[in-house]
């Protein structure tokens, strides 16, 4: 099995690790095709940064996006390693010496993060000084088994344990790529990253690809018990996200728009939303398992739209 090791921001390492977290957003300031080949589902350890060299715990890779700066604030808030957005947008910043404007930045969303007392931390006092972003392990090798043992010795979460445990014959396979992302508990900053890039960071209705008015929407809201998956989601402008969620707008589980006549009742106009009723969606998940589900649409169609 193969793992991958990031050098680690300490001072992101010691405010995130003093909080019970279901995800965190390792980021990086610059945009980049950093980790893209990394699976869902891999393992992703923190080394730290000088003077300690050593392990001090981990998450699993789950998605790999970049985003405004903005909406990975908007989507991790305190995740991202900072108390405020002002703090994260200075460090941002001073990395890269861009003082105002719009500003881009790589975001690696973990998730089931877990972080070691300082007595538990795994030394690894061999680690090559020109090794500045992080490393791959593989467990064919002694250096990698020995790691990967040590960080199994520490953990001792029993929902962590079933992650990292030997694949169960139900399974098939390696709990990587798509069954990872469907079996494992994801955060609202995950489901937001994945259903923006499983659309492409297009709106699903109108094919809008302007981000910041961008939003990722849940079918069965959340507190209704709508689960934070991709299925359950969809990439919407942000007028048609309030007007999904108010049931004003809807699609079916034929993948067809449906707009509510109340629009031109109440407000007697509407004629912009109109000309989609009946249209296909203009963006559809390549991946059949990402698509939204039919019955989380057809339960938005029969219980929350206005018709």
């Amino acid at each position: 099995m193969k793992f991958w090791t990031g050098v680690t921001d300490n001072e992101w390492f010691s405010f995130l690790s003093e909080r019970k977290l279901d995800e965190v957003n390792f980021w990086r300031p610059s945009p980049g095709p950093y980790f893209t080949n990394l699976q869902a589902g891999t393992p992703f350890l923190f080394k730290l940064k000088a003077p300690f060299n050593h392990i001090a715990g981990g998450g699993f890779f789950a998605q790999y996006s970049t985003l405004p700066i903005e909406m990975v604030w908007d989507a991790f808030g305190e995740k991202n390693g900072a108390a405020s957005f002002r703090e994260f947008d200075q460090k941002i910043r001073a990395y890269r010496k861009l003082p105002k404007g719009p500003l881009e930045m790589g975001s690696n969303v973990l998730v089931e993060p877990f972080f070691f007392p300082r007595d538990r931390w795994i030394p690894l006092p061999d680690w090559p000084r020109a090794v500045v972003q992080g490393k791959t392990f593989d467990t064919e090798t002694t250096e990698g088994a020995w790691l990967w043992n040590e960080v199994q010795q520490r953990l001792q979460d029993k929902a962590i344990m079933d992650l990292v445990a030997e694949p169960a014959v139900e399974y098939g396979g390696p709990r990587y790529g798509e069954q990872f992302l469907t079996r494992s508990r994801l955060g609202q900053g995950a489901f937001r990253v994945l259903v923006s890039e499983a659309y492409g960071k297009r709106c699903a209705i109108t094919g809008e690809s302007t981000l910041p008015v961008l939003e990722a929407a849940h079918i069965k809201p959340y507190e209704l018990e709508g689960p934070h998956k991709i299925t359950n989601g969809m990439l919407l402008r942000s007028d048609f996200h309030k007007l999904f969620d108010a049931g004003l707008v809807t699609v079916t589980p034929e993948l067809r728009v449906r707009v509510s006549d109340r629009i031109k009742e109440q407000w007697y106009n509407g004629k912009a939303y109109y000309r989609l009723h009946d249209q296909p969606l203009a963006v559809i998940p390549k991946l059949t398992s990402q698509q939204p589900d039919p019955e989380f649409l057809r339960w938005h169609l029969t219980e929350r739209f206005v018709g």
